[in-house]
């Protein structure tokens, strides 16, 4: 690989001189300027190995070129080698505090110059190597926990799936009211991730249904008072079922299957909170929830109207619904719609 040196030096007989010696370097090449503003121009589009530059320039010296030299991300790291007179050491100490690792003095002796810059390049081609080393161990890491957050994906998903085969809502109803919850999420300003962990986390709502009798979970009717009563209990079986886990998305899914039902004046279950006292992802998903299920047909019941349903979150908002949620579903109601084609319950 070659590497490249860039001098910069306004003496011309410095310039021929550096570079010939230079050029004896087996896979070495230089690039030479006399004009340091000329030098920052090549700068902006190439990353040399090693800056060699003299401390005494017109228009910038030194000092200031290796402050420039700096400032460009690439260059963080890359050694520089200053040429500097023997009675310039408060010059060496600000050259130190801007940057430069080593120094020459003049006149400068050849068998000098190329050891130095032999030793500049080998610590160029460490760092080089150290940085290669670095980003292939980031891009595993990145690798492996992309493995584990799917691993993830998939037990959720079919944690959902067991609730879903004793439950006669559909596949599709959990793919619309996650996609629902998110867009909700976008427009109350939620952050990315926020939006993705509740795609995530919204189809786990009802996974305490998997402990109701199907008795009751499977009645095509209406339920009874006491029916009711045990249907209620599936908020709180799913928070049992998922509390306690290490994992994030099993955590958040713990609160949204406890408080999708409670109602933002007080009147839900299990534990009757109010307002704000519900988590927002409780309260996004009660909204998401409840709108398809209204508009889903079922075995016990013929599928509403989106009017009607519209009609029904905006008389809820305030009572059952947090109002400004309702009005962030209602203001992405072209991507509700979208959704609603996208996820369709089979034939």
């Amino acid at each position: 690989m070659v590497q490249r040196v860039l001098i910069v030096d306004d003496n011309d007989v410095n310039l021929v001189l550096f570079g010939a010696l230079v050029k004896k370097i087996p896979s070495c090449e230089a690039q030479s300027f006399a004009n340091p503003l000329k030098a920052l121009e090549w700068l902006q589009t190439n990353v040399p190995d090693l800056l060699i530059v003299d401390y005494m320039m017109p228009e910038m010296d030194g000092l200031e070129f290796i402050e420039q030299f700096r400032a460009i991300p690439a260059n963080a790291v890359a050694p520089v080698l200053m040429i500097t007179a023997n009675d310039q050491k408060q010059i060496r100490y600000r050259a130190l505090n801007s940057g430069a690792s080593d120094f020459l003095t003049k006149p400068v002796d050849k068998v000098e110059f190329l050891a130095r810059v032999q030793n500049m390049l080998a610590l160029s081609e460490a760092h080089k190597v150290m940085h290669d080393r670095a980003a292939w161990l980031a891009e595993e890491v990145r690798k492996a926990t992309t493995e584990i957050l799917q691993r993830e994906r998939e037990t959720v998903m079919r944690l959902c799936r067991a609730a879903e085969f004793r439950d006669p809502e559909t596949g599709a109803h959990i793919q619309r009211m996650a996609h629902y919850s998110r867009c909700i999420a976008a427009r109350l300003g939620m952050s990315e991730a926020d939006q993705e962990l509740l795609l995530e986390t919204a189809p786990m709502h009802d996974i305490g249904k998997v402990g109701i009798a199907d008795n009751i979970l499977l009645k095509p009717g209406r339920l009874d008072t006491e029916e009711f009563a045990v249907m209620k209990q599936h908020a709180e079986i799913g928070f049992q079922l998922l509390q306690g886990s290490s994992s994030q998305k099993l955590q958040v899914g713990a609160a949204i299957a406890r408080g999708h039902h409670e109602k933002w004046d007080g009147s839900g279950y299990p534990a009757g909170l109010q307002g704000e006292d519900i988590p927002i992802f409780s309260r996004i998903v009660a909204v998401a929830d409840v709108f398809d299920a209204l508009t889903s047909e079922r075995p016990y019941k013929k599928a509403w109207s989106l009017e009607d349903a519209v009609d029904h979150l905006k008389a809820g908002s305030g009572k059952h619904f947090d109002p400004k949620v309702v009005e962030a579903f209602l203001d992405c109601w072209e991507d509700v719609l979208a959704i609603r084609a996208k996820y369709q319950d089979a034939s």
